[in-house]
């Protein structure tokens, strides 16, 4: 997330229970209620115990955890020399025998003495003004350092993405920059594959997949959809839905496919109303709605390069459904979560009737087509308190990045107005914090689990920290 949301969000949210119970709105909700998404039931966990300050005022861990420093930026060192970049985001985190590897954003928008070095073949944009990236660190199951290296360099802003079932990373870069002749050279907003073996890279824009705002994305299981969120305001951002032409596979070959504006079809999505409207805002549905699902349909996107008019202002009011600040996204064999941090009412970009949020989860189910609301957490003053909310782990706001645990339940990143969390959170159910800032008020970003269930890798945006968090997971998760 590039926008400095402590200064722009009002409320907080929810306590423990991670949900809340504010009145319907003016959408009318669907009839039926099913368990969850899915097709088995919800994951269940127990709840984890008060955190615990650490001593050297970094994280606030449960009884039992323990993290490791992987990187921090300027500090720790790069395998050509350089320091580790600046303003970490998202991650994901490969099996690698005996290791592990992380390919991490770093989103970062112009030029930079932190800035990502622009190694000989990564570089997408030569412009100083393209200092964004990413890096690849390998570590070992403990959780320690064994080297870091640039995988993209000369994009910018990049965000969150996505892994591919291929083993690389879809990186998204958080702008709609056009090339200035100056700083920029090149066009920026696109989606850019980063593979992590240290010797293979293709800085190519994957022009089909849009030039806007990306956030993340997420590859479904079968090859042949990608689902990507948009992080803009005025208008309120768009979920987007790429899907492959008749026949065809994504793999490891596919970005020379996806570099053409043109391949497959990008749409956008309308959640549906009872009369079969879209609605037009995430923010006119509430908790009262808590995993009724919605039928969604899909629109085409007419210019994804957006050479004249932004992406998601190509469409007029009631054809598609906005959120502000659609975030994190993560894909399961069943659908895909995505993430809406927060809403203000009364705004330019949105409804004046819509209901204010601080934090909406959604799960889109890919055989029904429909999708569930599973985590709400209402607007609430409790974050603007000062000190007294300050160091609150009861009362969450501002979902951000989000990821799967091997067991199936969710963990959020915090990005709101109190103090920042990592939470674990069971869809429809209840929210615990897990890890707390104690070093600044900088956002969490990137939760990752390793596919073991030993680690999970998270980030400290600012100063610029990845952190490996172990311990008994399985005792609250499995």
């Amino acid at each position: 997330m590039s926008v400095a949301r402590r200064s722009v969000l009002r409320g907080a949210a929810a306590g423990a229970a991670g949900v809340g119970f504010a009145t319907v709105g003016s959408v009318p909700s669907l009839a039926a209620a099913t368990p969850g998404p899915g097709k088995g039931p919800l994951p269940t966990h127990r709840p984890f115990p008060p955190l615990m300050d650490d001593p050297k005022g970094l994280l606030a861990l449960p009884p039992g955890f323990k993290y490791t420093v992987v990187t921090k930026a300027g500090e720790t060192k790069l395998k050509t020399g350089q320091p580790t970049p600046g303003a970490h985001d998202g991650t994901a985190v490969f099996d690698a025998g005996r290791n592990y590897l992380l390919i991490q954003n770093h989103e970062i928008g112009s030029n930079n003495a932190l800035g990502v070095p622009q190694v000989a073949g990564t570089v997408y944009d030569t412009g100083v003004g393209a200092a964004g990236g990413c890096t690849v660190i390998s570590v070992d199951r403990d959780g320690r350092n064994l080297g870091e290296w640039v995988g993209i360099s000369g994009t910018l802003t990049n965000c969150a993405g996505g892994p591919t079932p291929w083993g690389t990373w879809l990186t998204c870069e958080e702008t709609e920059n056009k090339a200035n002749g100056t700083t920029r050279l090149k066009d920026h907003g696109y989606v850019f594959e980063v593979w992590a073996d240290g010797r293979t890279a293709n800085p190519v824009p994957l022009k089909a997949l849009g030039r806007y705002a990306h956030e993340a994305l997420a590859v479904d299981g079968d090859r042949t959809h990608i689902y990507l969120s948009e992080d803009a305001s005025g208008p309120n951002g768009l979920f987007y839905r790429w899907s492959a032409p008749r026949g065809y596979k994504l793999g490891p070959k596919s970005w020379q496919d996806l570099a053409a504006a043109d391949f497959g079809t990008l749409e956008a999505m309308a959640i549906l109303g009872d009369d079969g409207k879209p609605i037009p805002d995430v923010a006119y549905l509430t908790s009262a709605q808590l995993l009724r699902p919605f039928r969604v349909a899909w629109v085409p996107v007419p210019d994804r390069d957006a050479v004249s008019v932004s992406c998601r202002k190509q469409f007029t009011d009631g054809r598609v459904t906005r959120g502000k600040k659609f975030e994190g996204v993560f894909g399961t064999r069943d659908g895909v979560y995505v993430v809406n941090s927060y809403a203000e009412s009364g705004t330019s970009d949105l409804p004046a009737d819509a209901i204010p949020h601080d934090g909406m989860v959604w799960f889109y189910n890919y055989d029904a087509d429909t999708i569930q609301l599973v985590t709400y957490f209402p607007e609430n003053a409790a974050a603007d308190q000062g000190a007294e909310a300050k160091y609150d782990d009861y009362n969450f706001d501002g979902p951000d990045n989000v990821t799967v645990t091997p067991w199936g339940s969710l963990i959020l990143a915090e990005d709101g107005n109190a103090s920042s969390h990592v939470l674990s959170s069971t869809p429809g159910g209840p929210t615990y914090a897990i890890a707390r800032n104690m070093l600044n008020d900088s956002e969490f970003t990137g939760p990752a689990f390793s596919d073991d269930g030993k680690v999970l890798f998270v980030n400290i945006q600012s100063p610029g920290l990845t952190l490996a968090i172990t311990g008994p997971w399985r005792d609250y998760l499995g």
